[in-house]
């Protein structure tokens, strides 16, 4: 697959105390004249909440209205998710959309712990409500660091779930840093997940971490963009997440293809030296990749077209 970069699109300003840097994770739905994009956004106290920018159905490049609180922020005292959210996918069912989110918790040992909950919204995604206080997808005996980055495919009967399982936490320069690959659970009403621990994209070095899958079905074929990265230099380096891309007969079984992924770094500019966080939404006739460049989402999200 080839990809066109329409550019960076949309950043937060930065002049609102719950939105003061980042535009995290950027997680389109298309609705009937827009396409609404939830992003997380970081605040001045810290914790990361959730909101969204509609954007042209027929331009995406065109910003036509930005929200002005988040849809949802962090969990009550206690939960996993009282540090803060961010976007995972979003499934519309007959009556409402559903939210699969990522929440997080400061630890001691190590810097952080995330699993997976589940919001609904009645009115497009202009408001949201949490379905449990609790997580939906968290540590087991079989997986007993954390979830995260939740893609959630169905046909209205059966459920699939890719999500990225951490295997370990390693010392790197005395830091201590995690490493996680993509898994798949399956559930028969979207909230209870079965979790036979299967890996989907397995690292190709020791020190590699994939997450944030994207799941699309075309010509009866499973593909897959998804972000990976080494554990040395990855903030601003040599190691810094790029996008990665897999296809599958079946969506269990999966084959890596990074070289046919069609999208790499900019010379220069937002995204010169990190891909990251993909989603993949057809329109129509189109098909874009949204995705976030440099510093995790400090430089907002920008595009790509399908070509």
């Amino acid at each position: 697959m080839n990809w066109e970069k329409i550019g960076q699109v949309y950043n937060v300003n930065g002049k609102l105390p719950w939105a003061s840097s980042h535009a995290m994770i950027p997680t389109p739905i298309a609705l009937e004249d827009r396409i609404r994009v939830f992003f997380g956004t970081r605040g001045t106290n810290g914790k990361a909440s959730i909101s969204f920018v509609d954007l042209d159905i027929n331009d995406p490049s065109q910003i036509i209205a930005e929200h002005d609180r988040p849809v949802l922020s962090h969990g009550q005292v206690g939960c996993f998710d009282d540090c803060g959210v961010l976007p995972g996918c979003l499934v519309k069912t007959e009556d409402r959309l559903l939210m699969y989110y990522v929440g997080f918790n400061v630890r001691n040992t190590v810097p952080y712990s995330n699993a997976i909950g589940v919001a609904e919204s009645f009115d497009d995604g202009i408001t949201f409500q949490r379905v449990y206080e609790g997580a939906v997808v968290d540590r087991t005996k079989d997986e007993p660091y954390f979830s995260v980055s939740p893609c959630v495919i169905s046909d209205g009967k059966s459920w699939k779930m890719y999500y990225a399982s951490c295997t370990e936490w390693i010392s790197v320069n005395d830091k201590y840093e995690a490493l996680y690959h993509i898994k798949m659970a399956s559930s028969s009403d979207g909230f209870n997940w079965d979790r036979p621990n299967i890996s989907c994209i397995l690292p190709l070095k020791d020190d590699e971490s994939n997450a944030r899958p994207t799941v699309f079905i075309k010509d009866g074929i499973f593909h897959m963009y998804y972000s990976y990265r080494g554990s040395s230099d990855f903030r601003d380096g040599v190691d810094s997440y790029r996008l990665g891309y897999a296809i599958s007969q079946d969506g269990e079984h999966w084959e890596r293809k990074d070289s046919e992924c069609g999208i790499g770094f900019s010379e220069d500019g937002w995204d010169s030296k990190m891909l990251a966080y993909p989603s993949v939404l057809e329109v129509g006739q189109s098909t874009y990749l949204f995705y976030n460049g440099n510093g995790f989402g400090q430089t907002g999200f920008g595009i790509a077209k399908m070509v």
